[in-house]
């Protein structure tokens, strides 16, 4: 492997990362805190956070066909 394919895995990687931690950031918005970026990190699986995301998109859509505030 070549030094300028491991710096493109490297700013993939960097990449990953960022797109994963604002995953985090926002399901924890959205949870108004009620689960912890920390917890989401370490006590929560893949799976979990998908679900807990498709749960907080069922409620936007709801939000937006009924017009009612994001609360």
């Amino acid at each position: 492997m070549s030094a300028q394919d491991i710096e493109q895995k490297l700013i993939r990687l960097e990449k990953e990362t960022k797109s994963f931690k604002e995953e985090l950031f926002r399901i924890s918005w959205y949870m108004r805190g009620g689960i912890s970026v920390n917890d989401l990190l370490y006590n929560y699986s893949y799976e979990d956070r998908e679900m807990i995301y498709n749960v907080i998109n069922e409620n936007l859509e709801t939000v937006k066909t009924t017009g009612l505030p994001l609360l």
